[in-house]
């Protein structure tokens, strides 16, 4: 009989240490003083160290007090792909006491105005690719300072040259921009290496980050995350993935955006903390380039999502690297298929091991113990952690029974940025934050996620809400009205389908299509468009997507059983 038989609620072990540090820079600096000369950050063939990692970060706090009006609590919003200048630029950043924005380098240019001006961001780090949108959106925003950087630029003379100018003249990958105030990040680097830099002391309960997540009315809600909860984060990732890991010995691949804040918490904080070395790969769409980065690395653990495993495992050159070191692979950012844990253990020999987490929550909630790992499940909770299940009325249900996953522990956000009204809602006055993911929770202590309360949709890791993609595609002179859904896929985990009623028969799906791209970043973008003459609607007339999402899986079961 097990411990958890007759509990409504499943509780992680004991939470250590959440005193020993009170905010992200203390973490920081302990790091720093530990593991100096080691290895912290690599991409593209150069190495940062700890205290490269110190100095350079020093450099930007001290250009930010001393060439810029910003002060503690201001928010600078960091848009940029996974290169060396991230982390610098966040613990610059946070060492000068300010909120880091994590934005998505692939946002297009509404999806920028509307966080810039939703986060009253007052500086910016952007990459020089993405700049010629942020010139044409700058004025609808609260920026005052603009730092753009070029890809390589902290490499080292010839490569960071060769490099940047491959980049900027071969692939054309920097359209051209106007934005005259605008400074380089090596610039201001330089000019702070000859300034002093005050740390600012912060302290727990202070804001971090804001970290934006997809919200129910189509508009991105920013997560406001604490100091006190990245850290509880950090020191939960410590525990529950920590022992399986050498300090300051370890390689750790890095394939997941950096702005998302997974990668963020795991690699920024806990595995900085812990003194390993994580490889930033900066596009690894581009798998080939991602394979030979791969190539003689003695790499240790590897950080990963469904799509990504099953896109590696499906590569002769992927399969011939050398695997021998690899002893942990950890999933997040979306449900891991029962085939491409399979496919992933075969080919190179290592379990995955399957963690849940939100943007809210910092955002781990439960992992998969590494010696026990069930799939299928999210695991159990992590140390510091409750999880119960509740029904439509807020009633706890017994285990074995589903119903809305709820979670509190010290990682659980503060609350939205600038939404008193949506906090209310999400987060209940015992401090109880309401997923809207329907769970089960075994009676082994494991929980099993089986639907998905809300209508948004998880392509590939991200979060995309049908509101935003049906008001795009609503402005459309030839769209009557459209539902987005989420269909089942085998490798992104869900891809978007549009229902469209048009008032044009000549509407096609490449024109539709095309008018989305110019709006919504590509993973938002409707895979599959389905005409119809009408939608299903409820007798007040709102269209039921959940009726049209159950019609797909009937569909391709049919199919899969003829």
């Amino acid at each position: 009989m097990s411990e958890h038989a007759n509990a409504a609620v499943l509780r992680g072990p004991a939470l250590e240490g959440l005193d020993q540090y009170d905010s992200v820079t203390d973490v920081f600096h302990t790091a720093v003083a530990r593991f100096k000369e080691k290895p912290a950050f690599s991409c593209m063939g150069k190495t940062l160290t700890f205290s490269d990692l110190d100095r350079l970060s020093a450099d930007f706090a001290a250009w930010l007090q001393h060439e810029t009006d910003l002060v503690p609590g201001d928010r600078i919003a960091i848009q940029l792909p996974n290169v060396l200048q991230f982390p610098v630029a966040v613990f610059g950043a946070l060492r000068a006491g300010l909120v880091v924005v994590n934005t998505n380098p692939l946002y297009t240019e509404r999806e920028m105005a509307n966080q810039f001006k939703d986060s009253g961001a007052k500086a910016i780090l952007i990459l020089a690719n993405m700049a010629d949108k942020l010139e044409k959106v700058l004025d609808k925003t609260d920026i005052k300072h603009v730092l753009v950087t070029q890809l390589a630029d902290l490499h080292d003379v010839p490569k960071r040259w060769l490099i940047n100018a491959v980049v900027k003249h071969v692939k054309k990958m920097v359209p051209a921009y106007s934005l005259p105030s605008a400074m380089g990040f090596r610039e201001a680097l330089k000019k702070g290496a000859s300034l002093t830099h005050t740390e600012v002391k912060r302290s727990a309960d202070d804001l971090a980050a804001l970290q934006y997540t997809g919200g129910t009315t189509g508009m991105p809600k920013g997560a406001m995350l604490t100091h006190r909860n990245l850290i509880a984060n950090m020191l939960q990732a410590r525990e529950a993935i920590g022992p399986h890991l050498t300090n300051g010995e370890e390689l750790i691949i890095a394939p997941l955006p950096v702005y998302h804040i997974y990668t963020f918490t795991v690699n920024c904080l806990f595995l900085m903390e812990t003194g390993n070395h994580s490889l930033l790969i900066t596009n690894p769409r581009d798998l080939d380039g991602f394979v030979k980065e791969l190539k003689g690395l003695p790499f240790t653990a590897f950080i990963g999502l469904n799509t990504l495993f099953n896109a590696l495992c499906n590569r002769d050159d992927f399969k011939q690297l050398d695997f021998s070191k690899l002893k942990l692979t950890i999933s997040g950012g979306m449900a891991l298929t029962k085939a491409a844990a399979q496919r992933w253990e075969q080919t190179t020999g290592c379990p995955i091991a399957e963690g849940y987490g939100l943007t809210e929550t910092s955002p781990i909630v439960s992992f998969n113990p590494t010696d026990a790992i069930q799939l299928g499940t999210i695991g159990k909770p992590v140390a510091g952690t409750a999880v119960k299940v509740v029904d439509a009325d807020g009633n706890e249900v017994a285990l074995g029974e589903p119903g809305e996953l709820c979670v509190q522990g010290p990682q659980v956000m503060k609350g939205y940025w600038q939404r008193e009204d949506e906090t209310r809602v999400s987060i209940d006055e015992n401090g109880w934050f309401h997923t809207g993911d329907i769970a089960i929770l075994q009676d082994d202590g494991y929980i099993r996620i089986v639907d998905r309360k809300k209508d948004m949709i998880l392509v590939s890791g991200f979060n995309v809400y049908p509101n935003e993609i049906e008001d795009v595609v609503a402005a459309h002179p030839d769209v009557l009205e459209s539902a987005a859904v989420g269909v089942p896929d085998e490798n992104a985990g869900e891809v978007i389908k549009l229902f469209v009623v048009s008032k044009n028969s000549q509407l096609d799906e490449k024109t539709l299509r095309d008018w989305c791209k110019k709006e919504l970043t590509g993973y938002k973008v409707p895979k599959i468009i389905e005409f119809r003459e009408e939608l299903p609607k409820t007798n007040v007339g709102k269209v039921l997507r959940r009726q049209l999402r159950d019609e797909e899986p009937s569909k391709t079961s049919s199919d899969s059983h003829q």
